[in-house]
């Protein structure tokens, strides 16, 4: 059985429940650049867990499908939360 990752949350209530999600992230984000930890390696340990979790969740090849997609999200701006001079 093959499972894929939604690409769009369907209802509000997974909306908002991945706003909060992602406030916590932004959260422990700032707590450890405050104990001193350098914001790309935060960066990389927050992707490498993320992967980690996601392959757990849906398996390999859902992940790998996934993780495919993601240049052309970055490109298009997906990602881009101020704009850079």
């Amino acid at each position: 059985m093959t499972f894929a990752i939604p690409p769009h949350v369907e209802h509000s209530g997974a909306e908002d429940e991945r706003r909060l999600a992602l406030a916590y992230v932004t959260e422990a984000f700032a707590e450890a650049i405050l104990a001193g930890i350098e914001s790309e390696s935060f960066a990389h340990a927050a992707l490498f867990a993320a992967l980690q979790e996601l392959v757990e969740t849906y398996g390999e090849a859902a992940v790998a499908a996934f993780a495919s997609r993601l240049p052309e999200r970055i490109e298009a701006g997906e990602f881009t939360v101020a704009m850079k001079h």
